[in-house]
């Protein structure tokens, strides 16, 4: 793998803006999909700043460079089509001695505006101690708001439709992909992984002829991609496709109010039901779309795995992991997710 050095940093800057001068870099951090820099740079006589982000070359289906490729490059075109995101600027090839035309490159990072706040996990940390404020219910009115004005867009193209769903089950970035990062471990098994595939794989023929549902979506909708400030959100990497399933974003979104729930208590009858159920409820009002529950299971089966993952959130107690493996199986197990009566999921049935 070719690493990211400052004169890469610096080739790009000097095609884009000319006479350009780094003045500091500072990592971001690594996640489990890849790492980021902020670099602070003099261009035109003015001070500029913005993110460079690579990927890692193993998990998730990204081992070969064209995997690598392949999502930088959907995800420079996706963050542009969508109000609201940061905006991508360039994805750029390297090569051993610098950066190079992509049919040459090795390896590559995406250059992306810099998204100011703080992400909507520093709302769920805080709520969990403090409780709901007029302020965190505005915001969850807002996402609801946001979500049924985009996902009144539909698209008709049933075959992509039947790509999202069947992506949902066996992406190397969803359900399957996620399971193979597992370490061994104590909550769950192989033999019970492989159960919730083979569920999974049941509601990808029970739902992939639901193609009058395609609609444009975020497709990764989840807290650390919403940045807030003040009344303001911005989102970030929007990377997996234009189109999808809606219940994709909202099990995104709404998974967390779970998660967090259980890491205080088994009965979801707290600050985060409320955010839960308001959410839901503002959602409904606009779409009226009742039949999202009717595909919704999948969706939460493949967050729950997410959520539950050691690699992805090392610090959870395994009694929540196996709350969410319960969730998992039993809303696989049913014919319509029952929003209504969460709690029930909870405990194997």
């Amino acid at each position: 793998m070719v690493e990211i050095k400052p004169v890469h940093v610096l080739d790009y800057l000097t095609g884009a803006y000319g006479n350009a001068r780094i003045k500091k870099i500072f990592p971001l951090g690594a996640g489990a999909h890849g790492e980021g820099y902020r670099v602070i740079f003099e261009a035109d006589g003015a001070e500029r700043s913005l993110i460079v982000k690579s990927l890692f070359p193993e998990n998730f289906g990204h081992e070969y460079p064209a995997d690598r490729a392949q999502v930088l490059i959907q995800a420079h075109m996706a963050y542009n089509m969508m109000d609201r995101h940061v905006q991508s600027l360039d994805v750029i090839g390297l090569g051993p001695h610098g950066t190079v035309s992509l049919g040459d490159a090795e390896e590559f990072f995406i250059v992306m505006e810099e998204a100011r706040g703080e992400s909507y996990f520093a709302d769920l940390e805080r709520i969990r101690e403090s409780g709901v404020t007029p302020t965190d219910r505005q915001r969850v009115q807002a996402l609801a708001d946001y979500l049924a004005e985009l996902h009144s867009s539909k698209i008709d193209n049933p075959p992509l439709y039947r790509r999202k769903i069947r992506d949902t089950v066996g992406h190397g970035e969803c359900l399957m992909g996620v399971l193979d990062t597992y370490p061994r471990v104590e909550f769950t098994s192989e033999i019970e992984m492989v159960q919730l595939v083979m569920k999974g794989v049941k509601w990808w023929g029970k739902i992939r002829d639901h193609g009058h549902r395609l609609s444009v979506v975020h497709g990764d909708f989840h807290p650390g991609n919403i940045w807030w400030s003040g009344e303001e959100f911005r989102l970030l990497d929007r990377s997996r496709g234009l189109y999808g399933e809606p219940a994709d974003d909202l099990t995104a979104l709404t998974i967390n109010y779970i998660f967090y729930d259980l890491q205080v208590n088994n009965e979801f009858t707290g600050p985060y039901r409320e955010l839960f159920d308001l959410f839901f409820d503002r959602y409904l009002q606009w779409t009226s779309d009742q039949e999202v529950f009717d595909v919704m299971a999948p969706f939460y089966a493949f967050r729950a795995a997410v959520v539950a993952d050691p690699m992805l959130y090392p610090d959870v107690p395994d009694r929540v992991r196996r709350k969410l493996f319960n969730f998992a199986q039993n809303v696989l197990d049913g014919q319509t997710f029952d929003r209504r009566n969460v709690a029930a999921y909870f405990n194997r049935m």
